[in-house]
């Protein structure tokens, strides 16, 4: 990266470096002579108290440790001391007397009075300490010099070279500019390196942000730590869960949302569909009845069997008309659940038998056989009221459509815990094409037919809604001789309380709710 703090971090502390090393460099050639001259300044005022305490003590003549003292110290200080009494001899010389610098100092003490005041750099009534060069020196070196007068009266005269101060600065800034060089390249080098580890972290970071921003909430940090970097890629780990979280239940309530309007349309067109069916069901038994009852009141026949014929019709139509709108409440129930279903354990063998005996009539109208075959009792686990409207649509519907030889047969088989009710009739098989629509509302094969006895398509839209209700199978199968309505039920306690929904599939060219429990 251009930009990247590594580089910037890497970049900062190389001027820093670069001002500081700057910085020392311009104090040390501006201040640092000042500051020795009065480092130096010190020490010979210090020097001057010791020889004076010594010589009012009377220890100055004497080969003491206090005069050796002195000797060490203006050695160490590279200070040159001459102390001369009032009758001009020496008392104290860190000189040998063959050094021409002896000579020089001795010269000095005589030429006291011809001090420039421009050279004073500190002056009290015992001493004045000043700045010169050497008197009579063929070279130009430069003194810091004190004079003046002990406490015994005697004089004394110090003086340090200050010529070693220039080349020390000059020294001490060739040195700070190696080590600043050396400094610069080691701590740019370390610098860089040791950046890694935070611009590391923060380049996880931002691949973590990446990853987030394209909805990837798998990734983590995974560096740890407990320093900031690390607070904030928990914070990120957190943010990303949380996250996480929030879009999944945000796509689940939009999902509900789809299926919540799926289901309304679906709804609404059931609605739409449910008022053309009925107003196509209702129109012509209101047409006829409308009819029939101007006739009477208009009095188109006055004999009493054509006004009894009128009536009979009216009747019938008023019947059709309110079985239809009783199967419609039947049917609304089991479609939207507030039909409880109530499980019970009943026979039936029984069941069956009792429906084909309330239908007697029926069958002796259409001129049929009805054949039963069953075990004496078989137990099975369902509505049993539920259960016997399924069971008297199948034989109604059977009775109605029934042909050719005019035989029903209804059998009741039990395999593998369950009982299969089947009702057969002869007649012509339903087209193929039909089979999945049979149990839709109002759906019929033969209209024509199906007017004649009254039938309105709702019956086998009931049998649909009671069979999923229960969670079991139920279908329809053509035979070349006829068409065989069948449905399942429990026959074992064991099973009776267990259901696995499945689709709905074909089986053997009829159509089966293949619902287990």
């Amino acid at each position: 990266m251009k930009h990247s703090i590594r580089r910037q971090i890497t970049a900062i502390f190389i001027a820093l470096f670069v001002f500081i090393l700057g910085a020392v460099l311009i104090i040390n050639n501006g201040f640092l002579g000042t500051y020795y001259l009065s480092h130096k300044t010190d020490d010979l005022i210090r020097t001057y108290q010791l020889i004076d305490s010594l010589v009012q003590n009377g220890d100055l003549a004497d080969d003491t440790s206090e005069r050796q003292s002195i000797l060490i110290r203006t050695e160490r200080t590279n200070v040159d001391l001459v102390v001369v009494d009032d009758g001009g001899d020496v008392v104290l010389n860190t000189l040998s007397t063959d050094d021409p610098r002896f000579k020089e100092m001795l010269l000095g003490l005589l030429q006291l009075n011809y001090v420039n005041q421009d050279q004073i750099i500190k002056q009290t009534d015992s001493y004045t300490v000043y700045r010169t060069g050497a008197v009579g020196a063929s070279d130009d070196i430069e003194y810091l010099k004190m004079w003046g007068r002990l406490g015994d009266n005697s004089w004394f005269l110090m003086q340090s070279p200050l010529a070693s101060i220039r080349e020390s600065a000059s020294l001490a800034n060739q040195f700070l500019i190696y080590l600043g060089v050396v400094g610069i390249v080691l701590g740019g080098l370390l610098i860089w390196l040791f950046s890694r580890r935070i611009t590391q972290p923060l380049m996880e970071l931002a691949r973590l942000s990446q990853q987030m921003a394209n909805l990837n909430f798998e990734a983590r940090y995974t560096r740890g730590g407990s320093d900031e970097i690390a607070v904030l890629g928990s914070n990120f780990n957190r943010m990303s869960e949380q996250l996480e979280k929030t879009i999944s239940e945000l796509k689940s309530a939009n999902n509900q949302l789809q299926k919540d309007i799926e289901q309304k349309e679906k709804i609404e067109d059931m609605r739409n569909e449910f008022l053309g069916n009925v107003s196509h069901e209702l129109k012509t038994p209101i047409a006829l009845i409308q009819g029939y009852a101007e006739g009477l009141k208009e009095g188109v026949n006055d004999d009493p069997e054509s006004r009894e014929f009128y009536c009979d019709v009216i009747m019938d139509e008023a019947g059709k008309m309110n079985r239809m709108v009783r199967n419609l409440l039947t049917l609304n129930q089991l479609e939207f659940g507030s039909d409880e279903v109530q499980f019970e354990r009943f026979d039936i063998v029984s069941l069956v038998r009792g429906v084909i005996a309330s239908c007697e009539i029926l069958i002796q109208q259409a001129e049929a056989t009805v054949d039963f075959v069953a075990e004496e009792k078989l137990y099975v686990w369902a509505d049993e009221f539920k259960t016997e409207q399924v069971v008297r649509n199948y034989l109604t519907n059977a009775i109605h459509h029934v042909e050719n030889e005019k035989r029903i047969e209804v059998r009741i088989i039990s395999e593998n815990g369950k009982a299969r009710v089947t009702v057969f009739n002869s007649g012509k098989p339903i087209p193929e094409e039909d089979l999945p629509k049979l149990w839709d509302k109002f759906y019929k094969v033969d209209k024509a037919h199906t007017r004649e006895y009254g039938g309105n398509g709702i019956g086998l839209s009931i049998v649909k809604a009671i069979m999923e209700s229960f969670h079991q199978k139920y279908g329809v199968r053509n035979f070349d001789n006829g068409v065989a309505f069948w449905f399942e039920l429990d026959a074992n306690t064991e099973n009776s309380s267990e259901y696995v929904e499945k689709e709905v599939h074909p089986d053997e060219g009829g159509t089966e709710n293949t619902s287990l429990h």
